[in-house]
């Protein structure tokens, strides 16, 4: 199977916490911090519906759940690289184009980390800003929930 004409493209979002390095990528790579805040505003992602094993080789998989209709999104991941605490990287076989996702976590001081989010192939669908400002509510249930740790 071919992948010309499929419209895929790349995506960086970058966001820093007032919280510490470490903490932040326990919360990114743990379920029962996940739970929190996985999903933009409107779902919610059940602990039971969350597989992490972490290793090159390993799943990354979660259910969201929609909370106005109990619609579920699942999302399978495959683990490529983790570097504690610093760079987290999967890949979704199941996305057209196989969307990759490298997460980089750096100490700004202060303890303050600064998260930068890149995808590639990411197909158009995710690209739409109604997809990209999920995202950001994403990032902002993760902000509220790491401050109150």
């Amino acid at each position: 199977m071919t992948n010309a004409g499929t419209n895929v493209g790349e995506v960086t979002y970058t966001r820093t916490y007032d919280a510490p390095r470490d903490l932040v990528f326990r919360c990114m790579t743990e379920p029962e911090h996940l739970a929190h805040f996985w999903g933009p505003v409107g779902v919610t992602t059940p602990v039971e519906n969350i597989t992490i094993d972490l290793r090159p080789g390993g799943a990354f998989e979660t259910i969201m759940v929609n909370d106005a209709d109990g619609e579920e999104y699942p999302m399978k991941a495959v683990y490529v690289e983790i570097a504690p605490p610093e760079r987290l990287v999967f890949m979704e076989p199941e996305v057209e184009g196989g969307m990759t996702t490298t997460i980089t976590f750096s100490d700004v001081g202060g303890g303050r980390t600064e998260v930068v989010i890149h995808q590639t192939n990411v197909p158009e669908p995710y690209r739409t800003p109604e997809a990209m400002a999920g995202m950001q509510s994403s990032f902002d249930k993760f902000e509220a929930y790491v401050q109150g740790i």
